[in-house]
């Protein structure tokens, strides 16, 4: 995997990094993209992919059911969780996770939400219109016209928030030419 397509994927760390580094090149080989990986539970945990087309088309259920039975495999052999544990795969929905710094580009000039592991301005929790992204920073406006630039790295978890112009801009992109 070169630089780019590294570039294309969530920044995992831990488990759920070693996960992304294991399933996403044969995603990509069907057509698919990682948007996330998040491993919930203890006793059984449960790991959650979400993923899209790579050809920008709505994701399917057909869609999971092909990424699941591509990635279960990979994942027993990888090993990487030890004892039982259950696979969940899924499109990333209206309300989508940002990931990805072609997520922040994709959705600019929509409302987002963003928790930063590190305060930002004193801030940890920071809502606001996306911008965009490059390598190191996403970027928001906030309600008083502030621009903050929001270090990927120092950023928890971010996703769009679902608003009627979201789900216009949604319904647009998946009519079929």
């Amino acid at each position: 995997m070169d630089d780019e397509q590294a570039a294309e994927l969530p920044a995992h760390a831990g488990l759920e990094g070693r996960i992304t580094a294991v399933i996403a090149p044969g995603m990509a080989e069907l057509g698919y993209e990682l948007v996330r990986v998040a491993v919930l539970g203890r006793e059984r945990p449960t790991v959650q992919v979400m993923a899209d087309r790579a050809d920008g088309a709505p994701i399917l259920v057909a869609d999971c059911e092909a990424i699941s039975q591509a990635i279960s495999p990979v994942l027993d052999v990888a090993d990487l969780i030890p004892g039982a544990w259950t696979l969940e795969v899924s499109s990333p929905g209206i309300d989508r996770p940002l990931t990805r710094v072609k997520d922040w580009n994709r959705f600019a000039g929509h409302l987002a939400r963003a928790e930063m592991a590190i305060p930002l301005d004193g801030r940890r929790r920071i809502s606001g219109v996306v911008l965009g992204a490059d390598a190191a920073h996403a970027r928001m406006r906030l309600d008083d016209g502030t621009e903050l630039a929001l270090p990927l790295a120092d950023i928890r978890r971010a996703k769009l928030l679902l608003t009627d112009a979201l789900i216009a801009a949604t319904a647009q992109a998946a009519k079929p030419n």
